[in-house]
């Protein structure tokens, strides 16, 4: 239920692209569990991102996607990020029941979709997250932290690029929103030049606001200790029709440039610049 793809001849950058919300492969029981057509279950995925940032590894970085729906199990929310309300029986000690975004329904396994509307034809049983958890959130996460241990034992130090898509109304007049968690979770000059790459690119480049990262930048941004996360949110309506969840005529030109921002991430001599900046 993942997807890891590499340089044929191997890594040559510091660089991983992660897409963990693209997955289109819904299983045959959650269709029918789910209340919701598949268009609109679809509507929640950030569709085509997986295929615009696809030539990673053309440029020398690694790249990971989640092939299952974020509807199904969603890989940015920290595991125990589980919503009580949404079980007919009860969760282990460890479920994290005051997280805000499980009880708002956005936890590891959504209780909602697009617009709000619930998921679910009636209550889960705890079992049931536990087998999805096993075969979806654990392999994407060894997979993610293996990627980012070998990238940074090989080159001292990692980039991951953790990229997602926004609804256009979530932040009108904005291409792309920049989450480092406020500086948290990377080192300031890396911020610096993902946002300079975009703006002299013509995009509207803002950070941290509405979206400043979520679990994947929180749990894995280590700048001390060479592990730089970014999130980054593309507008919907730069490259697809939302309601319809279909490719405008300028995705190809878009992915074109999107290609070009990844190609200017792996230059080598800034990435030693930067190793010689983050390194304690």
């Amino acid at each position: 239920m993942i997807r890891i793809d590499r340089p044929a001849s191997g890594q040559a950058v510091p660089l991983i692209v992660a897409s963990p919300h693209s997955g289109q492969a819904y299983p045959d029981e959650f269709a029918e569990q789910a209340c919701l057509d598949r268009l609109t279950l679809r509507r929640s995925e950030d569709a085509f991102v997986d295929e615009l940032v696809d030539q990673t590894p053309e440029f020398g970085g690694a790249m990971l996607r989640a092939l299952f729906p974020r509807v199904y199990v969603d890989p940015n929310r920290g595991p125990w990020e589980l919503d009580p309300g949404m079980f007919a029986d009860r969760l282990p000690s460890e479920a994290d029941t005051v997280s805000r975004r499980a009880s708002s329904g956005l936890g590891v396994i959504p209780r909602i979709g697009v617009e709000g509307r619930p998921i679910y034809r009636s209550r889960l049983r705890y079992a049931e997250a536990r087998e999805r958890l096993d075969a979806c959130y654990t392999p994407y996460h060894d997979a993610l932290a293996g990627l980012i241990d070998q990238t940074r034992d090989r080159f001292g130090h990692a980039l991951l690029i953790d990229m997602h898509s926004m609804p256009a109304q979530s932040a009108r007049g904005v291409d792309m929103v920049i989450g480092d968690r406020f500086g948290s979770s990377c080192h300031p000059a890396l911020t610096d030049r993902v946002e300079q790459i975009l703006t002299l690119m013509g995009y509207v480049a803002v950070r941290n606001i509405p979206y400043a990262g979520g679990y994947t930048t929180e749990h894995y941004g280590r700048p001390v200790e060479g592990v730089h996360v970014v999130q980054i949110e593309i507008n919907r309506s730069l490259y697809m029709d939302e309601s319809r969840v279909v490719k405008l005529s300028e995705f190809d030109s878009f992915k074109e440039n999107i290609s070009r921002f990844i190609s200017l991430l792996c230059e080598t001599d800034w990435h030693r610049q930067l190793a010689s900046q983050s390194r304690p």
